[in-house]
């Protein structure tokens, strides 16, 4: 990589500090540039004034040498830390962009050099990626775990695994003739069945942690006029949705993006479930009954007690709606406030138990590698139970396995998963 990349860190605008980053072979010389050459020290974080390529003074800045390869991106990297006036950072970006050999970062470029040279693997980067775009505390968590790398560590423990059962195997093939164990098919598949239920297990929390980084669908459904939409509002603090004493206002969902306990949870109001000719209000109604029953959880509202029979979703949470005068230990008042926090509550212990079960995969293409590994092992196990003729055939499968792990840390085959991850980053990262 002979050029050096710069972009602004932080996030553009005016505020308190800014931060830019330069990373390359030439990265330190930028510090001659704007130091005008006065005996920077390369070992600690300095205040230094910086000055434009005509020699005007641009900034007093906080300036940070890291020496490659013990940095972010395994280059040598600086970073100034600036005022944060517009000015400053565009006048200072101008004056790095007149640098030889210098451009502007592309997204994520930072992070792929991180990537090239070994600092992240692409599950910790995947983490990152994660722990940026985090908006409630089981979100962060969530990244902080991939990012510290826990699942390229468990997919290395399952890989040497793996290898171990294939040498067995190969032991067996390569030296059928001396004296060495013949019958290791017991030992094997001890190891491929411990192997394939870790796999197995992480596969099914896969769905669970996508929904950690999603957020989690809880659908409002019931009864036209029951307070579907007035409960939204009053829940989200806002009028999200419109409310009229008429039956059939709402006929397309409001989507209302909260955090509950820390989770992300989406709201949903739907359209009030009744017999109508009305065309538009029977799509509306279709579409709420097919969005409850694919939700992560259902809250119906009724006044009678009753779930309505299209509900189908197993997850469902009962309330008895507009009891103002607060009676009932299931009633809930959008209008006085009565159960309300009981129903949150409700919502957060009931979607709290789905978290329980949160592994560390965390993606679609995790999931795949997963569930791909799983089938490999499965099939070297049949060829293994069909004798010693096929242990060629299933060290082989075994050997395909370790491929499909390491697509988890991003050894073989990922160039186009870099290019979609890489282009969520910013400039700076």
């Amino acid at each position: 990589m002979a050029d050096t990349i710069y972009a602004l860190a932080t996030s553009p605008g005016r505020a308190g500090v800014a931060v830019i980053r330069i990373s390359g072979p030439q990265a330190f010389q930028s510090l001659n540039a704007l130091c005008k050459n006065s005996n920077i020290d390369l070992r600690k974080s300095q205040l230094r004034d910086l000055y434009t390529d005509e020699g005007l003074h641009l900034d007093r800045a906080l300036v940070i040498p890291f020496k490659g390869p013990h940095s972010f991106t395994g280059e040598d990297i600086v970073e100034l830390h600036l005022h944060g006036s517009i000015a400053v950072i565009q006048k200072t970006l101008e004056t790095l962009s007149k640098l030889k050999n210098y451009r502007q970062a592309l997204p994520g470029e930072f992070t792929r050099r991180a990537f090239t040279n070994e600092k992240l693997d692409l599950a910790e980067i995947e983490g990152l990626a994660d722990l940026i775009d985090a908006e409630t505390e089981a979100q962060r968590i969530q990244a902080l775990q991939v990012l510290s790398g826990k699942l390229g560590e468990r997919a290395q423990e399952w890989r040497s695994m793996i290898i171990k059962a294939m040498a067995l195997i190969e032991v067996t093939i390569d030296f059928a003739d001396e004296e060495v164990p013949t019958d290791v098919s017991k030992d094997v598949l001890e190891i491929l069945y411990n192997v394939n239920n870790d796999l197995k297990d992480e596969s099914k929390s896969t769905s669970v942690a996508e929904r950690i980084r999603t957020g989690f669908e809880v659908a409002i459904v019931g009864r036209p006029n029951v307070g579907k939409s007035t409960l939204l509002n009053t829940l989200a603090g806002r009028e999200a949705a419109l409310t009229s004493e008429e039956a059939g206002t709402t006929r397309d969902i409001i989507e209302v993006r909260m955090d509950l306990g820390g989770l992300p949870v989406t709201l949903m109001d739907t359209a009030g479930l009744r017999e109508t000719g009305n065309l538009i209000e029977t799509k509306g109604i279709n579409r709420a009954i097919e969005k409850a029953n694919s939700s992560d959880l259902v809250v119906v509202l009724t006044e009678n007690g009753e779930i309505p029979l299209e509900i189908e979703n197993k997850n469902v949470l009962k309330f008895v709606s507009k009891c103002d005068n607060g009676q009932l230990l299931d009633g809930v008042s959008a209008v006085t406030g009565y159960g309300l926090d009981n129903m949150v509550n409700s919502i957060k212990r009931e979607l709290g138990k789905k978290v329980q079960n949160q592994g560390l995969a965390t993606r679609f293409r995790h999931k795949a590698a997963l569930d791909s590994a799983i089938s490999k092992i499965n099939k070297a196990k049949a060829f293994i139970k069909d004798g010693q003729a096929f242990y060629e055939l299933a060290a082989e499968e075994l050997r395909q396995t370790t491929y499909t792990l390491d697509e988890l840390f991003g050894k073989v085959d990922v160039e186009n998963i870099l290019d979609e991850i890489f282009s969520s980053f910013c400039l700076g990262k």
